[in-house]
């Protein structure tokens, strides 16, 4: 099991009260022992003026997801992370419904991990991928 914690969906999604997470309309459903999914809408929330799904939106929900997945990894008591590098390759586009992120991850060391996040539309046609490093940074 990767999560040292696994907290319910509703708390996962309480968690981002009053964020662009809420705004953005990012809402957790899934959590495993080694993978953290959200599903956010393609709307006007979302969309660029082309009427596509815009690209940072796809890295917000990346990052979102990487980032709350990596702080489940670590005891808060004594440690935090912050994000390093995020970097996504957009290879779909998608106009309307929703988009799903699923995130894995690929490293988890004792000060940098590293997550990849898949993006799908409904289809489960992959959209996005994207990888997110995180420092382990310990608490004074």
């Amino acid at each position: 099991m990767v999560f040292l914690s696994k907290p319910s969906l509703d708390d996962l999604n309480n968690l981002g009260k009053e964020t662009m997470v809420t705004h953005l309309g990012i809402i957790f459903t899934g959590i495993g022992d080694d993978y953290l999914e959200a599903s956010m809408p393609v709307d006007s929330r979302t969309k660029q003026p082309m009427g596509l799904l815009h690209g940072g939106a796809n890295v917000i929900l990346a990052e979102t997801l990487g980032s709350l997945a990596a702080s489940l990894t670590i005891v808060p008591e004594k440690q935090f992370v912050v994000g390093l590098e995020i970097n996504a390759n957009h290879l779909k586009s998608v106009r309307e419904g929703k988009v799903i992120g699923t995130a894995k991850p690929i490293h988890l060391g004792k000060t940098t991990q590293v997550w990849e996040i898949k993006i799908k539309n409904t289809a489960g046609q992959l959209c996005c991928i994207s990888r997110l490093t995180m420092a382990i940074l310990d608490k004074k």
